[in-house]
């Protein structure tokens, strides 16, 4: 008894939400239905209480039928691409395959996607046959960058004649990654590249006097002009100097996303601007053979493949741009007060170059960015003027014609920082190009292009 009970449940429980799915066609006739055998038995008409039957029994059978339908269909859905960049459109392919029989009856089909990129798609699909397969298609947008997940995918199930409609949901969902756009810069070497052999590399020499000397040793074919006499007397056999080691340019981008030092919001706010930026340049360095940290003002590194808190560049520079573009599309403003965090992290070693991204700057966080060059071999700042981004472009100035930015630029400036304002339509690429051409640095070719 107990075990026909649990089975009748689900199956009390699907009647209802099939009765639930009555069209306003089907509540109407239900109800005219009803209304006709009232009236009947008032009136004393019996053709009226069979026109009323009729009339209720149709969107009953409709219910029913539609409840004991038992569709076996396979939906997928595919994505492409999976990640792309912000106001960029992307196709998503669904497909539904009917692997049971019989043939199916109409079919709607909705997949269910968040406001922000778009309207709802729905399709209509004729009588699908036995084993047959239907593809549509539509395309998703956004503007802001994010993780969007799409599905789970719905079908509308109805009756020939309109009375009902139920949905059925399949589980899977997939999530469509929404990152920053990113912006070609142009191949300027700035400040603290190294020149020569391995461009933008540095080299640790071999040796910085005979007493600091490393040898190794000998190895055949090793030329004889590299023995270092002293070491081999010291050990008994023939030891040679060690090579030149390059190693890998260090770059740490960092990232201010304090939220009052940010006004606005949207895609064409200050903040989305600073966090674009990063992007272009975190992916313009890897390109280049850097290695690239990103850094935040709560001093959060963001951890490499490696787990070393850097994306290495090189022959995996694609793959470690693209882990770096996914953290950057979910990053938010945060409600850390000052610079002090990212702060404690630089002053730890030297981190090579260093490029800022900063929000509007008091005098108190304007000298602790001015500490942080200590720690770096070269440090350009782009500052943004909040005043000017919430104004808009040919938004009022100051009476003295001095843009509240100014001073904080003067302090970076006196503390070795190479740094440039950013006003609201200003272009990175300009900017990057600026930045290089004030500390006088020579252009170079990067990849066959100037």
């Amino acid at each position: 008894m107990s075990d026909g009970g649990s089975e009748g449940a689900p199956e009390r429980d699907g009647l209802r939400a099939a009765l639930a799915g009555l069209t306003t066609r089907g509540r109407s006739f239900l109800a005219a239905g009803v209304a006709a055998a009232v009236c009947s038995y008032l009136l004393g008409q019996a053709d009226l209480l069979r026109v009323g039957l009729l009339l209720a029994a149709l969107p009953l059978v409709c219910v029913l039928v539609l409840h004991r339908t038992r569709y076996r269909v396979a939906g997928s859905r595919t994505l492409a691409p999976a990640r792309v960049p912000a106001a960029t459109e992307a196709r998503v392919r669904l497909r539904m395959e009917n692997v049971s029989r019989l043939p199916t009856g109409v079919l709607m089909l909705q997949d269910r996607v968040p406001y922000v990129l778009g309207p709802r798609p729905r399709f209509v699909l004729d009588r699908v046959e036995a084993g047959g397969r239907r593809e549509v298609s539509y395309r998703v947008r956004s503007d802001l960058r994010g993780r969007y997940p799409l599905g789970p995918l719905q079908l509308r199930l109805s009756d020939p004649f309109g009375m009902c409609e139920l949905t059925r949901s399949f589980s899977a969902s997939d999530t469509l990654t929404v990152v920053p756009r990113v912006e070609p810069l142009p191949a300027v070497r700035q400040v603290g590249e190294a020149a020569g052999y391995g461009d933008g590399r540095q080299h640790s020499p071999a040796l910085a006097g005979e007493d600091d000397v490393i040898p190794r040793g000998y190895r055949h074919g090793d030329d004889l002009r590299r023995v270092h006499w002293r070491s081999t007397a010291r050990y008994g056999e023939l030891m040679v100097r060690r090579e030149e080691q390059p190693q890998k340019a260090r770059c740490t981008v960092l990232l201010d996303t304090r939220e009052d030092a940010h006004p606005g919001s949207g895609p064409d706010s200050a903040f989305e601007w600073a966090v674009a930026g990063a992007a272009s340049t975190a992916v313009h360095l890897l390109e280049r053979g850097f290695s690239v940290r990103l850094l935040t003002d709560t001093g959060s590194s963001v951890p490499g493949p490696d787990g070393a808190g850097s994306f290495g560049g090189g022959t995996g520079s694609a793959d470690a741009a693209g882990l770096l573009l996914d953290t950057l599309a979910v990053v938010e403003r945060s409600e850390e007060p000052g610079l002090s965090a990212a702060y404690d992290v630089l002053r730890g070693g030297n981190e090579g170059l260093l490029i800022a991204f900063f929000g509007d700057l008091d005098e108190e966080q304007a000298v602790v960015a001015g500490r942080m060059r200590q720690r770096s071999g070269a440090a350009v700042a782009f500052v943004l003027d909040g005043d000017a981004w919430t104004r808009g472009p040919g938004g009022i100035r100051f009476s003295d014609g001095q843009v509240p930015v100014a001073e904080r630029l003067q302090l970076l400036r006196k503390a070795g920082w190479t740094a440039l304002p950013v006003m609201p339509g200003d272009s990175l690429p300009a900017l990057w190009r600026a930045a290089a051409e004030r500390t006088g640095a020579p252009e170079t070719v990067a990849g066959g292009r100037s």
